[in-house]
């Protein structure tokens, strides 16, 4: 079973995303990234598909990104003498994976997230990376990076865009929890729903949308995120240098090791 379900519907000019891990509550790994990549191409390409929905599967749109992977993939760097370590990876390369973390905003389509439940961390993230934000009343948030000794990358360069600065940087730093009604209040979701109500509401926007001019929306939204992302290259080139230091940290492998273990995380600074 794809950990990422597509789905065209060509009546409406529109396609869903549905991230299929239930069982992890959606966290995203490497097999789920690499199906995003291939189906984007897919619906980026298919002139019938005007705009995509983003939503998961069961009651979590997503727990961020897989952590116990990741705790995985440190442990074997550790052991490793082929592997690069965090501090080897050139500042360019992070560059363009920050890039590549953002595939909704920088899509020339637009996004409908549809978010049914938690959405935390990379969860959160991606999110916050499409164009418009729709919530069930089940759903909440959080960043919760700071607490596992890594970093937020999507939204130091992007949540302040998204709501007020000061509301952004309480989330990143403190690693609280942000209520739908408060979303919604600080307008980084557009509504709130009813869990039943969701999808259909979801489906009427992207069908909306769908029937106006594309060159129209696409242009709209080019227009729209070039502004939004004024001055963002710079933000990023900042980010690969703090990233840099931080991921390569004893502390950036001691954060995932104790969440896969269910321990508290014993921080040393270093």
């Amino acid at each position: 079973m794809p950990y990422l379900l597509y789905e065209r519907h060509p009546a409406g000019h529109y396609a869903t995303f549905t991230m299929n891990r239930p069982d992890r509550l959606n966290a995203q790994g490497t097999v789920m990234r690499q199906e995003l990549e291939s189906v984007l191409a897919e619906f980026t390409n298919d002139p019938e598909m005007r705009v995509g929905i983003v939503t998961g599967a069961g009651k979590a749109f997503s727990a961020g990104a897989d952590l116990r992977e990741m705790s995985e993939r440190n442990t074997a760097a550790d052991g490793s003498e082929n592997q690069a370590s965090q501090a080897e990876i050139p500042p360019e390369v992070r560059m363009e994976s920050m890039r590549l973390g953002q595939p909704f905003s920088r899509n020339p389509k637009p996004f409908i997230a549809a978010i049914n439940g938690l959405a935390i961390a990379a969860g959160m993230e991606r999110a916050a990376d499409c164009d418009i934000r729709i919530a069930s009343t089940d759903a909440y948030f959080g960043l919760f990076e700071v607490k596992r000794g890594i970093l937020a990358n999507y939204a130091m360069n992007n949540l302040a865009r998204l709501m007020p600065f000061g509301e952004a940087m309480y989330l990143m730093l403190t690693g609280d929890t942000l209520s739908v009604e408060e979303a919604h209040r600080l307008g980084f979701v557009h509504e709130v729903l009813e869990p039943e109500k969701l999808m259909p509401r979801a489906v009427e926007i992207a069908e909306a949308i769908g029937a106006n001019a594309p060159l129209a929306v696409q242009g709209t939204k080019s227009v729209a995120q070039f502004r939004h992302r004024f001055g963002l290259e710079e933000s990023l080139q900042l980010n690969a240098w703090v990233a840099q230091r931080v991921l390569s940290s004893d502390d950036a492998k001691e954060g995932p090791l104790a969440f896969a273990e269910k321990r508290p995380p014993v921080w040393k600074g270093l």
